[in-house]
């Protein structure tokens, strides 16, 4: 008798990840951070989450997701983000979302660094926006045509830090 394969209407495997653990065991750099994948959207019906470790100041270009809303928690240290036309900065316990087709930046301020956590719903091809992008160890690429191919409107460079 043979196992049944999962289906999308099978409901996800629990499993625990340590800290500063990788869901798949693999290590993941941005240049200015590193990130690790805590859950993936193929196990967890549509749902991507991963941690942003960073070591300097910076962040990503100003961009919209078209289907991905965007869910932000800072563990650690200072954000600063630029959702539409309103700026906020988030400290360890703050959290903000960013609906879909919104366009947004945002970035790492505190000298020290800083941690935080980043769901997408649904998941889309975030995790292989990921992948691809750490495969330099750099900042994602102000490359338009490669964010479009990911479900992602790139609309400026990232914010200028001090």
């Amino acid at each position: 008798m043979s196992e049944a394969l999962p289906t999308a209407a099978d409901p996800p495997t629990n499993f625990r990840l340590a800290a500063g653990e990788d869901r798949f065991g693999e290590q993941r750099g941005l240049g200015i951070s590193s990130i690790t994948f805590k859950v993936s959207g193929q196990e967890s019906n549509g749902l991507f989450i991963l941690e942003n470790t960073f070591h300097g100041k910076g962040g990503p270009g100003r961009h919209l997701h078209y289907e991905q809303d965007e869910w932000f928690y800072a563990l650690e240290g200072e954000f600063i983000f630029e959702v539409g036309t309103e700026r906020s900065r988030l400290n360890p316990g703050d959290s903000l979302f960013v609906p879909r087709r919104v366009p947004h930046v945002w970035a790492s301020v505190a000298g020290g660094g800083g941690r935080i956590l980043v769901a997408f719903a649904p998941a889309g091809s975030m995790e292989t926006f990921f992948r691809e992008a750490s495969q330099a160890n750099t900042m994602p690429a102000q490359d338009s045509t490669w964010w479009r191919a990911h479900g992602m409107e790139l609309l400026g460079p990232p914010l200028a830090i001090d």
